[in-house]
């Protein structure tokens, strides 16, 4: 079966204008629903995955025949997801398939979950096969969460998959489920929790399910002594240093492992005693020391000894700490990285504390406003101080993940910011479209576009842009309503940028007729 990039690579010139129209937001239901019944498959590709259809449409996509087709369609990132599960019991595996796997959206977005009444009928009826991977996603986060404890048993048995995060009465009840199936899930998670088996199913070579074992499995003491004292890989003591069923004395060890790496991973952990963190405070490597600085139960002499650590990355580390006041703070000399990525962050499982968020949004710390501004539910007056930032990462952030971002901070946050994921902030709710026109000569190929977004763009302006030495930019300046029609007649004939011409809703109807007739079968569009 062909994939998608192979149908598009095979589509020639015509094919590809008539993709463009299908696109177009001009052309009449009618010479759609022609598309659909008759175009070439990579015309159907696009009107089917590409765009959000009228309802007419929509209904003949489900009937339609072909196979293909219809899964173009499952995973439509654009449509409803309510309009996409209509296929949820397609006769095709194919088409079911597609559905489950869900739309390709580009990083950072995900797709919208599916109707929870829908995915409780793909678990139960669609083959284990057919929900691997991507399926996850379009769960709901309320349907996760009741997923332990849902009545029907297939569903039951996804949810035991949260076990560690599962309370132990609800543990309690899935270890006794009337349904095989979910109490032998939930037996295989409780025998990882069990450090006599663990001890016993440990492979004696390395391998993933011994890597598995001894980095998150309950480990007994005979498995500890082993590893310290033989090791089958040379890994080994790296992975036991994470697994929180390290004992006290084995940390201490580890804690005083001649290889820093170890002492490093030791340094991460949240059960340090005070003798282990004493030692790491004064440990001659500084990555060692960073590690331990972000440690909350730090005491106050261990948090002082830091707070004048000659290493920069300590300082900053320690200057995070959450037992440390504004006054302290301001003490320690610190430098504020602007390397990082600044990025669209998804919705806390768990929404935060927003005392905390609070404090942090008010700190003088530009990394604790940073923390602050990646929380989508900040309230009005946060949003509106830290919009105005003197941070760029505070602005960016906030800019990249708070739905009530205003236009001003977006268009700003794309202009200072071009780092990872900056086309992102161009699809937030309020990125604007007025103004933009200014840009249209910018050194910055990613500005240049933005005044393709803008609708009053001059025409010459707009022509001058079909030629940048930029595709995107070129593209984008192909789409524009404002591009005089003898310009986008001759794009229409361009192997490059036809199809985007071909979807300008400035297309006249003589146009658009034409190219529909270059087919025989064309039907009239209504007016």
């Amino acid at each position: 079966m062909p994939t998608p990039e192979q149908i598009w690579a095979d589509a020639d010139l015509p094919t590809r204008r008539l993709a463009g129209l299908a696109l177009n937001p001009s052309v009449p239901e009618s010479a759609l629903l022609w598309l659909l019944s008759d175009a070439p498959l990579a015309v159907r590709m696009v009107l089917c995955r590409d765009r959000i259809l009228p309802d007419a449409v929509v209904d003949a996509v489900i009937e339609h025949p072909d196979t293909y087709t219809r899964s173009f369609f499952a995973r439509n990132p654009h449509v409803d997801p309510a309009q996409r599960v209509r296929l949820l019991d397609d006769p095709e595996w194919f088409v079911r398939a597609h559905l489950a796997e869900g739309p390709r959206v580009a990083a950072p977005a995900r797709p919208r979950p599916l109707p929870d009444e829908a995915v409780v009928h793909m678990i139960s009826t669609y083959d284990d096969e057919l929900l691997g991977g991507p399926f996850y996603q379009q769960i709901s986060a309320r349907l996760r969460r009741s997923m332990p404890t849902h009545p029907i048993a297939k569903v039951r048995r996804w949810g035991v998959g949260s076990w560690s995060s599962l309370s132990a009465d609800i543990r309690a009840a899935l270890l006794a489920d009337p349904d095989d199936g979910v109490r032998e899930r939930a037996q295989r998670h409780a025998r990882l929790q069990d450090p006599a088996w663990v001890e016993s199913a440990l492979p004696d070579r390395p391998c993933h399910a011994r890597t598995d074992m001894l980095l998150h499995r309950a480990l007994s003491r005979p498995v500890v002594d082993g590893v310290l004292t033989r090791p089958v890989g040379e890994e080994d003591k790296a992975m036991i240093a994470v697994n929180p069923t390290l004992p006290a004395d084995a940390v201490v060890l580890l804690a005083a492992d001649p290889d820093p790496q170890i002492r490093g991973l030791i340094a991460q952990r949240t059960d340090l005693g005070p003798t282990e963190r004493r030692a790491l405070v004064a440990d001659p490597d500084p990555d060692v020391r960073t590690k331990v600085a972000y440690h909350a139960d730090l005491a106050p002499a261990e948090r002082r000894v830091l707070m004048t650590d000659p290493h920069p990355g300590v300082r900053l580390a320690v200057s995070l700490h959450p037992a440390l006041s504004e006054e302290e703070r301001a003490r320690i000399d610190y430098q504020v990285p602007m390397d990082e990525p600044f990025v669209f962050h998804p919705v806390f499982e768990v929404a935060r504390n927003p005392g905390t968020v609070r404090r942090n949004a008010l700190s003088n710390h530009p990394l604790l406003r940073r923390q602050a501004a990646r929380d989508h539910l900040l309230s009005p007056d946060l949003v509106a101080r830290l919009a105005s930032d003197d941070d760029l990462g505070v602005r960016v952030l906030l800019a990249q993940n708070h739905p009530d971002a205003p236009a001003s901070l977006l268009l700003r946050s794309f202009l200072e910011y071009t780092g990872a994921e900056r086309s992102h902030l161009t699809t937030r709710p309020n990125f604007p479209t007025s103004g933009l026109a200014a840009f249209a000569d910018h050194e910055d190929p990613e500005v240049r576009a933005l005044a393709a977004r803008d609708p009053e763009t001059e025409p010459t302006a707009v022509e001058r842009l079909t030629r940048d030495p930029e595709y995107a930019v070129r593209a984008a300046a192909a789409r524009h309503s404002r591009l005089p029609q003898s310009r986008l007649v001759v794009l229409l004939d361009d192997e490059e940028l036809a199809h985007a011409a071909a979807a300008n809703a400035a297309l006249d109807v003589d146009t658009i007729r034409r190219l529909l007739k270059a087919d025989s079968r064309w039907v009239r569009p209504t007016a």
